[in-house]
């Protein structure tokens, strides 16, 4: 049951002060309650209050912190099961998996993979951000020295292996990096945990079903240990899709803490040598519900829906996504090629420059800052006007870095046309398609 404002009123300290930014306690207690303040904004509450309230207007589903430094990333902290509800907290990572099974040539060629997959989309870099290392059975390798090779490429190390000892000689060469131990089960779950704990790291449970891995982590609960991971891979995708979905509600709707933990599921353990099944999958989980998502491979065929997917997930629907505002030169555009211009929302931004390449012609695109609105709406509230236009050419500076005086501006704006011409006299203004499809012949006619 959500805590209330009145809940919190009755455990205030009643100093009717305004250190909070609220002029009395009850407003204050409602802005906790709202999740638009912190408890620790007021600084009379008594310890054991503060404890109490802490923990009942904690997430229903726990933060997890992983990796070091830079490569540091929060999992979970969930707190709605679809995102029109609110914004989704913590972005699904994704794992490419190592194996003992795999023999030095296979290993060497998944490394050098890992490092292909990385580049920049709408300001956020889009990377393979984890290494599953996993111990199988009957493997060739050495699982330590496979750990130092995954732990060479920087990225956050998920270990799978249920050895204690194995498990702490792997620890020993990677732990600064805070890593996953991905190993803790039913019959070996107090091992796990003394060396989880020991090294400092997350540790990740499993169970043959939800039942198992629930009374797992109620014991190692019991035990002190509140800094897991569960992995919810079954037999079966079925089967893991379902434990997924249960985990994720009995922790949001049902309150069970015990199920309130971010979620590991390997695609590449149910969909095993099926690339096509995996990428599938890695969609399919990333939107019901997986923390973490493993597969055998990410490749660009893979990556660039994926994470334009995952970014349109775990982006605020109340901040429309926006590329940076200036000059893209395409197709070997130089100074004296022609320019067009459009607004700074990104679906448009891909939209027209990908059939301004198509159409293989010279130009400068010009994005104007827009607030991230597309050309009619940002037109109909005066962001893309000739006003704003003229505004932005003489911020960037464009007739010192373009000596072309010819800017094609969109179709469906065509009422700028004389205003632009107004107020920059240099330009020649000429008119483009209403829809970007029809870049392609428009350039290649212009050209």
């Amino acid at each position: 049951m959500a805590l209330k404002g009145l809940d919190i009123f009755k455990l205030s300290p009643k100093k009717n002060c305004k250190e909070c930014g609220s002029p009395t306690c009850m407003a204050f207690s409602m802005k906790v309650a709202q999740g638009a303040v912190e408890l620790s904004k007021c600084p009379y509450f008594a310890p054991e209050a503060l404890a109490k309230l802490s923990a009942a207007t904690e997430p229903p589903m726990k933060t997890i912190k992983v990796g070091a430094g830079d490569a540091e990333m929060s999992l979970g902290g969930e707190t709605v099961l679809f995102r029109h509800e609110k914004t989704f907290v913590s972005k699904t990572r994704y794992a490419m998996a190592l194996c003992t099974c795999m023999d030095d040539a296979t290993v060497e060629q998944k490394l050098a993979d890992i490092a292909k997959v990385d580049y920049e989309r709408i300001g956020e870099r889009m990377f393979v951000e984890m290494v599953y290392v996993n111990d199988a059975p009957d493997g060739a390798q050495d699982y330590v020295e496979l750990v130092k090779k995954a732990a060479a490429t920087g990225r956050v190390l998920v270990l799978g292996v249920k050895d204690a000892e194995k498990a702490k000689a792997a620890l020993e060469v990677c732990k600064d990096g805070k890593p996953i131990l991905n190993g803790a089960d039913a019959a070996n779950y107090e091992a796990m945990n003394a060396v989880a704990t020991a090294a400092g790291v997350v540790l990740g449970v499993s169970g043959a079903d939800l039942a198992e891995i629930h009374d797992t982590v109620e014991k190692l609960e019991a035990l002190g240990n509140k800094n897991l991971v569960i992995d919810v891979t079954g037999e079966t995708v079925k089967d893991t899709f379902k434990n997924a979905v249960q985990l994720r509600k009995a922790a949001l709707k049902d309150g069970d803490r015990t199920c309130g933990y971010p979620s590991i599921v390997n695609v590449a353990k149910v969909a095993r040598g099926d690339a096509h099944k995996q990428a599938a999958l890695l969609s399919l989980f990333t939107m019901k519900y997986g923390s973490i998502v493993v597969a055998e491979n990410i490749g660009y065929a893979e990556a660039l829906p994926l994470y334009g997917l995952r970014q349109n997930l775990f982006t605020d629907p109340q901040k429309p996504m926006k590329v940076e505002p200036g000059i893209y030169p395409l197709n070997g555009a130089d100074e004296n090629s022609v320019c067009l211009t459009t607004v700074d929302f990104a679906l448009t931004y891909f939209l027209v420059s990908g059939e301004l390449e198509r159409s293989g012609v010279p130009v400068n695109l010009i994005i104007n800052d827009a607030g991230g609105l597309s050309v009619l709406t940002s037109w109909a509230a005066g962001k893309f006007s000739s006003g704003t236009i003229a505004k932005f050419f003489e911020e960037q500076d464009i007739a010192g870095k373009i000596k072309s005086r010819k800017l094609i501006i969109p179709g469906k704006v065509a009422v700028l046309k004389g205003e632009l011409e107004a107020k920059l006299p240099d330009w020649e203004i000429i008119i483009a398609p209403n829809e970007a499809v029809q870049l392609v012949k428009f350039m290649k006619d212009f050209a």
